[in-house]
Order: structure tokens, then sequence, then C-alpha cells
């Protein structure tokens, strides 16, 4: 496991309550994963869940040898680098999962293609997303997530892998599909930080989360995704769960920008915002493929500064009717 924040240590736990696996977790914070071996606690991302001794806490110095399995929990524009540099070290895997979610800065990759550029034809891509918050997850709390890959032997593994009596995966082959719903949930979080923020109330929150999952799936089949799997766990699923709970981070972002701090401060106060990132990756990608995407490019607008979180809500009441529809055509 690459990540040793709040996701990965909570997925490790998942994996060590399965007496089939033996589990790494590795951070890059060396300091950092020798305090926990010697507390037993991850207390900076999950304060109060013991970490059981079958889990080896790693870092820089001390890969393991035959780990033929990664799972990637890393934050996603770190992605390249640390799955980089691991290999580098270690050699290709049999299967890389990511765990992480978004587009890539500048280069507008998604975690398939960049795993593509690092890894032969030989290493498996898988990804898992669902409707979970670590805290949750890591005290054993029931939950569900889909795990896809093009390869159903490897994919189904990786369900046994993680299967437990509190943990249910579902396997899915849409790759795309559920990489980009758990990408763009994470902007549609930030917007509806921003609706609960102005106070537009309950009937505008369920407005924009069924709007913003006609985006996800407009932008996911324009790419190849599949609409079953907007439908499922890592769409709408994810989707409410993170619009709607006061766990989700870029959720809370939303509500800062919408109290009249600017995106750098709320990421100051709050730290990583993976849907911030994504924003301004997604919108510039979606205009470059002619994807109509209207939430997503009024709140990287907002995170850009250039309007406010009013005149964001404004210029989205003003747009010309239209058919509802989930079409990846542009609208006009």
């Amino acid at each position: 496991m690459l990540g040793a924040g709040a996701w990965g240590t909570a997925l490790s736990l998942v994996l060590s309550r399965n007496v089939m696996n033996e589990v790494f977790l590795w951070g890059r914070d060396t300091p950092a994963m020798v305090h926990m071996r010697h507390s037993g606690l991850n207390e900076h991302y999950l304060p109060g869940v013991p970490i059981p001794k079958q889990i080896h806490l790693i870092s820089e110095d001390d890969f393991p040898v035959d780990t033929d399995i990664i799972i990637a929990a890393v934050p996603f524009q770190a992605l390249r680098e640390v799955l980089g540099n691991f290999i580098l070290k270690m050699g290709p895997p049999r299967v890389v999962a990511c765990a992480s979610k978004g587009i890539e800065r500048g280069s507008f990759l998604r975690a398939d293609q960049i795993v593509g550029a690092l890894c032969p034809d030989r290493t498996t891509f898988a990804v898992l997303s669902g409707p979970n918050f670590a805290s949750e997850v890591a005290r054993d709390k029931p939950a569900a997530i889909t795990i896809a890959s093009q390869d159903a032997a490897r994919g189904r593994e990786l369900v046994r892998r993680f299967h437990s009596k509190s943990f249910r995966p579902y396997f899915s082959r849409d790759i795309i599909g559920v990489q980009v719903s758990g990408a763009i949930k994470n902007v549609m979080a930030i917007a509806a930080g921003i609706c609960d923020g102005l106070n537009l109330g309950v009937n505008s929150r369920a407005a924009l989360i069924t709007r913003g999952l006609a985006e996800i799936s407009r932008f996911g089949i324009a790419q190849g995704g599949k609409m079953e799997t907007f439908m499922g766990l890592s769409g709408v699923g994810d989707l409410v769960l993170t619009c709607t709970d006061s766990q989700s981070r870029n959720r809370h972002f939303g509500l800062l920008l919408a109290a009249g701090l600017n995106a750098e401060d709320a990421i100051t106060e709050i730290g990583l915002i993976e849907g911030a990132t994504t924003a301004t990756a997604l919108t510039a990608l979606a205009r470059q493929l002619q994807i109509d995407m209207p939430i997503s490019e009024e709140v990287a607008a907002t995170i850009a500064g250039t309007v406010t979180p009013e005149q964001a809500v404004k210029n989205l009441l003003d747009r010309v009717p239209v058919a509802e529809t989930f079409e990846p055509a542009t609208s006009k």
C-alpha cells in the first residue's frame, strides 16, 4: 500500500483482516512511519484506531522484495512520481490498483494512462472507488466498494483479497467509468458545499447532485465509460456521500468558499483538496473535447477567484433551459 494517509491506512486494515494477505504500508515521511511503528497508531489521520502487527510499516529505505500487488493511495497528483520511484527500485509489479481519485494536472491523464506509461504490458491496472470515508472503514463499519479491471481474473483476485465480514467489493470491467466518477464527484462536492454554505436549501442541493450526475455521465460516456457504472457505488453512491456529509473535505472546502475565504486560505485551513486540482484539469479537458460541464466550469472559476460563489449560482440559473439528458453531446 503506497500512502499512509487515512485512506491508505484504512485499506491496509481491511486487507489485514483477510488471512490470505501480507500487507506492507509505505509512507514517504520516515519519522512519521517510525513513530507509527512505536505507537501502533496513525494518530494524525486515524486517531484511536490500532494498527495490527500483521501490517508492516515501511518507508523509503525498506521496500519489500517480492511485492507483486501495489495499491496506490497517495494524493493523485503525486501518483506518477511515487509509483515511478517504486518501480525504479523494485521493478514492475503484477498488478497496480489505484485508490486515488483525480485527473493529472497538465497532462489531463487518468490513472490507467499514467500506469500504462510507467509499467510494461504485463502489469494489470485496477481501480478501487466507492462511497466510503476512511474513518468508518478503519473502524470496521459495513461498507462496499467497486473494484474495476479489464483483466477479470486479477480483478476478482483483488475482490477476494479485500472481501471481509464488513467490507464488500463488487467487480466491474469499466475502469474508465469508475475513475471518471471518482474524480468528478469531488468537484461536485465542492459545488454542494457552496450550495449549502449559501443556504440555498435542500431542493437546490438535490438538483445540484442530480445535474452533477448528468455531468459525470456525459463526460464519462464520452471517454468510454458505461452508464451503469455511473448509477452504481462508484457513481451515484459516492456522489451522494461526498455531497451531503460533514466528513467530506471537498464539501467543507465549498462551505469555506461560500463563507468568503479564497481557495488558498481554505486549503491552508483544511489541507489537501483533490477536487480543487481536478476542477481545473477537468474543465480544460472538457473544453478540449467540447463536452458541456457547466457546474464544473463554475466551480473552477470560483476556485480561481474569477467569479464569486453567488455569481456562480446566478450563472447556472441564467443558462438557457435545455432537455434533461445524460447524452455526451455538447449542449447548445
